[in-house]
């Protein structure tokens, strides 16, 4: 049974006429009766009988048509759910955000606003490497330079340290890590690769911060800064601003207090042409943020 002979079965089943459904195939008479007699042979059953000049569907003929036509409607859409599906995927970018989720979270929403048409799918899994493009973060070292490397651009970032702005700091711009030894220490909870990078650099200077308070919310970070409540290790650019009447950022004099903030994308589409363009943008609004930060 050949998909062609379904075919020509299911259109002199409509037309209950071999010369019509013939010249409507494109193909002759003999030809169309040799082929549905094949089918018939194959299946072991008649599907036709002659009524008058026309002939009509036996039995066997209404069932087997009953049975294929959704099979063959099903075989004719695929081509357009493919193309719809293809051009789902190509329209939808997925984002591996291990880093950096303010600055990605505020490049997509800035970058719809041209391009509405395009979605984005955004997760958080370490351990998943099916994604159009990543964001994340290591410490500075000699692995990773910043520079713009096939598909891997990286954005160097210093780290501050956030202090409320009181008396003590008030007059300076930055500090060691030893004169906040006894303070507790408030992080950002959700923010694992960042708080990696600060444990690798206070292990270098042979400093273990003392966490007292997390919270998923940089405003409930901020704001425990605020209230002198402790202090906090805060990305330079990535996290967005501080209030600067209420929270200082001072500088670690101790060194290498820096982490490089890591965007990489995969090929992994038919058209690419989306998942490029945004990977550009989001190397320019990493860099033009840090601009901003450091003028």
């Amino acid at each position: 049974m050949e998909l062609n002979q379904i075919r020509y079965f299911l259109e002199v089943a409509q037309n209950q006429h071999m010369t019509k459904s013939a010249e409507k195939l494109h193909i002759s008479q003999p030809s169309l009766t040799q082929s549905i007699h094949r089918l018939e042979e194959s299946l072991g059953v008649p599907l036709f009988m002659a009524k008058g000049r026309n002939i009509v569907l036996t039995e066997y003929g209404r069932y087997f048509q009953k049975k294929v036509e959704p099979i063959i409607e099903a075989l004719d859409a695929l081509p357009y759910k493919m193309q719809l599906m293809a051009k789902l995927t190509t329209e939808t970018i997925h984002l591996n955000v291990l880093a950096a989720s303010s600055l990605v979270t505020e490049a997509v929403i800035e970058y719809k606003h041209n391009r509405k048409n395009l979605n984005f799918q955004l997760m958080q899994n370490s351990e998943n490497d099916i994604y159009d493009i990543a964001i994340t973060t290591s410490a500075v070292d000699s692995k990773h330079n910043e520079t713009n490397c096939c598909n891997e651009f990286v954005c160097k970032e210093k780290i501050f340290l956030a202090v409320p702005n009181v008396d003590r700091y008030k007059n300076r711009q930055s500090i060691k890590l030893a004169e906040v030894m006894d303070e507790g220490f408030i992080s950002l909870a959700g923010t694992k690769q960042f708080s990696a990078v600060c444990d690798k650099c206070c292990r270098s200077v042979g400093f273990k911060p003392r966490v007292i308070f997390t919270s998923d919310n940089p405003a409930a970070v901020k704001n425990m800064i605020t209230a002198n409540m402790g202090v906090g290790f805060w990305p330079e650019f990535t996290w967005g601003s501080v209030d600067a009447e209420h929270v200082k950022l001072m500088e670690i004099e101790d060194g290498g207090f820096e982490r490089n903030i890591i965007i990489s994308y995969n090929l992994n589409k038919i058209d690419n042409g989306n998942v490029i363009e945004f990977y550009e943008f989001m190397k320019d609004f990493c860099v033009n943020r840090r601009y901003i930060a450091q003028n």
